[in-house]
């Protein structure tokens, strides 16, 4: 019995020993991929710093600064992931846990589309607050009400579409979204046909007229 367990000790600790090396290989590999992410993120967020983009953003009432500083922090975080993941798929190869790697890989090729959908995001971020803008300076003759109910239900539809594209990037229900897009553009057809059709049927009905005696 004594010599079976001294058998099982002593290939457990040559097990261990040989595994050593490559153990603290990976996690070199690792530890240097985690330094480098870091460094990126600063680097990146420095940049953005030094171009004053917040302030620029903010200076054109697009977007206040707190709300550039969290986009330009998510962008940077996710940046940072990416080269750690990177780095993590060597680590787990000379650890010898390839299937991991599968899923790390799997989850790399995923990425792209997160940080595509952030861009969207923002850039959809900024265009309904433009569109915010533009609408509420542009029917100022309407009415102070009249301006401001236009200008939220323009910020809103854009913001409402940015979602819609965004959770179609991430792959989230994607055939539920092009459903729904294409319902909400029949909508918007039907209403603005409608809306044509008896609001201005006077008006369609003396061109008619118009063109009839024309013809005669």
């Amino acid at each position: 019995m004594l010599p079976l367990i001294n058998n099982i000790i002593l290939d457990f600790l040559q097990k261990l020993f040989s595994f050593l090396p490559n153990f603290f290989t990976g996690l070199a590999i690792l530890i240097i991929g985690m330094i480098l992410s870091t460094l990126l993120k600063r680097a990146i967020l420095s940049i953005f710093a030094f171009a004053r983009i917040d302030a620029v953003l903010e200076k054109m009432r697009l977007m206040k600064r707190n709300e550039v500083k969290i986009w330009l922090e998510v962008l940077s975080e996710i940046l940072k992931w990416t080269v750690v993941i990177l780095f993590l798929i060597p680590t787990l190869e000379v650890w010898n846990l390839s299937r991991a790697t599968l899923v790390i890989n799997q989850f790399l090729f995923y990425l792209p589309n997160v940080l595509v959908a952030v861009v969207i995001g923002f850039v959809g971020l900024l265009a309904s607050n433009l569109g915010y803008d533009l609408v509420r300076h542009g029917v100022k003759t309407m009415g102070t009400t009249s301006a401001n109910t236009l200008s939220v239900f323009t910020k809103w539809v854009i913001i409402f579409f940015t979602i819609l594209v965004v959770l179609n990037q991430l792959g989230v229900a994607q055939d539920l979204i092009r459903i729904l897009f294409t319902g909400i553009v029949v909508m918007i057809a039907l209403a603005g046909g409608l809306a044509f059709g008896l609001g201005g049927k006077d008006i369609a009905k003396d061109i008619l007229e118009e063109l009839r005696s024309k013809f005669k």
